[in-house]
């Protein structure tokens, strides 16, 4: 399956827009893993298992694993969740851009190497800078455009000449050129539901990935009401801190397991 066909079957298979994001940082991670050598490794796994379930997708934050050294785990995490939860799509939350030369490696890095469904690209370098992602047409294209940080109002709110602003361009030039083979999305933030909206009006129904609920603070109501596409969905609603670090005590997976109940729902009942 594409990506998109694996998404929308995630979807509708568990009843789910959530998505669970991977930050695994050893500093918060359960005292029974300390001075584990696969203990990123472990911990990911455990969350998977409990919130599999429950999601639209899982998202692995790279950065997260290549601070600690741990590409190996995270290859073999992505590989575990091809094998045991086929239905999932992965998400490399990666956010690259480059040259082209350049682009075309971490291409293969996502895809072949982490072999995920999907990736996060930055689009400030242009359509050369994202061509290599795109010419895997089976594989999903995540392209920054309202980010969910204050900061990114230094740019992406910046007018252009006609009025428009940045990240709305953004939006009109993936939906308008780069998504020839239905391939691409968006990541809005929930921090930001007007812009959300302005987005979906922008893009009809392409899907957007939307971090910034749990512990940013996005509105689950306002979010689901600004991005939802004509068919009540077409989102990825990313959820990471608020489900990884649920808890600090021996009971962590149920908290995981708990959270991720507690937010698909949530975003189930403002969809109703």
């Amino acid at each position: 399956m594409t990506f998109v066909e694996k998404l929308n079957r995630a979807w509708s298979d568990n009843h789910s827009l959530l998505m669970v994001g991977l930050d695994p940082d050893p500093r918060r991670m359960p005292r029974e893993l300390a001075g584990q050598p696969d203990a990123i490794f472990e911990f990911c796994k455990a969350i998977v298992d409990a919130t599999a379930d429950y999601c639209c997708g899982i998202k692995p934050q790279i950065a997260y694993f290549a601070a600690q050294a741990a590409e190996e785990q995270l290859q073999a995490l992505c590989d575990y969740v091809r094998h045991a939860y086929p239905h999932l799509p992965i998400v490399l939350d990666a956010k690259r851009g480059d040259i082209g030369s350049t682009a075309e490696q971490y291409a293969r890095e996502a895809f072949e190497r982490y072999r995920a469904d999907a990736v996060t690209v930055n689009p400030y370098m242009g359509f050369d800078s994202v061509e290599p992602y795109l010419e895997r047409q089976d594989k999903g294209v995540i392209v920054l455009c309202r980010t969910s940080n204050p900061g990114g109002s230094d740019l992406q709110f910046a007018d252009l000449a006609d009025g428009t602003p940045l990240y709305l361009h953004v939006a009109g030039l993936v939906a308008d050129k780069w998504n020839q083979n239905g391939q691409c999305a968006l990541v809005v933030g929930a921090t930001f539901p007007e812009e959300i909206r302005k987005v979906r009006q922008r893009v009809g129904d392409m899907p957007l990935l939307i971090p910034g609920i749990g512990a940013q603070g996005g509105d689950i109501v306002a979010t689901v009401a600004a991005g939802a596409d004509s068919q009540g969905a077409g989102m990825m609603i990313n959820s990471s801190r608020a489900i990884l670090y649920a808890s600090h005590n021996d009971d962590w997976r149920t908290a995981a397991q708990a959270a991720a109940i507690a937010t698909r729902n949530a975003i189930n009942d403002a969809r109703a």
